[in-house]
């Protein structure tokens, strides 16, 4: 029995961060979510009216922002700069903007430096888009996971609306996915790949508790030990 790093990838609103988090909380493991992360950056360059772009600007913003991850109530909570964004991070504003943020090199290469170290912890759950093959290329299970687009923009669309965004239709938020989709695909740096070792799961049908059990399967097969 052994503590393992647990990789999950995917396109945006396939459930990645539900799956990790509970796969986390079952093993007793840290979760990371990597996708919050790049939020945080897109909104501290949205506060501070910085231009999503490589220069001066941007490398002093990267050395200014600090991101951790503690638990509140049993639930993992971003803190930036030692402060917690909370909801901000899924505004339209940010959720325009992540994309084309997270495609900038040095954004992607501070972002990496800082996950890595995260693995330093016995036992971890990160979910993204470039986990299984830039992240952690050696991590002992990577779940890719995919849902039909319907699905997906449906499951967004009711966080949004519970978050209190009201502003977003099935239409725009489907647009939105599919844009996502093209540009986190189609990036020049670490690019939304299926690794060659990961093991697919489309859970359009599925619900929490079915997704859960069918990852612990996979977990305890290669050897991961419940608390």
């Amino acid at each position: 029995m052994k503590a393992l790093t647990i990789a999950v990838d995917g396109y945006a609103s396939c459930g990645k961060s539900t799956l990790s988090k509970d796969l986390a909380s079952a093993l007793g493991y840290r979760y990371i979510d990597s996708g919050a992360m790049y939020r945080a950056v897109t909104w501290y360059l949205l506060q501070h009216r910085l231009e999503a772009e490589e220069g001066e600007n941007l490398q002093r913003a990267l050395s200014d922002i600090a991101i951790d991850f503690v638990t509140q109530s049993g639930e993992t909570v971003l803190l930036l700069n030692g402060k917690e964004p909370g909801l901000a991070l899924r505004s339209k504003e940010v959720n325009s903007m992540v994309s084309p943020v997270s495609a900038l090199h040095s954004v992607r290469q501070t972002m990496v430096q800082r996950q890595r170290e995260f693995a330093t912890q016995a036992g971890l759950t990160m979910d993204g888009r470039d986990i299984g093959t830039y992240v952690f290329p050696n991590a002992e299970l990577k779940i890719f996971m995919q849902s039909r687009p319907e699905v997906r923009a449906a499951r967004r669309l009711a966080e949004l609306q519970n978050a209190g965004d009201t502003k977003w239709t099935v239409e725009e938020v489907l647009v939105n996915l599919r844009e996502r989709d093209e540009m986190d695909s189609n990036r020049d740096f670490a690019p939304l790949r299926r690794a060659h070792d990961a093991i697919d799961l489309d859970n359009s049908d599925m619900n929490r508790e079915e997704q859960l059990a069918w990852a612990m399967d996979l977990a305890i097969a290669r050897g991961a030990q419940q608390p």
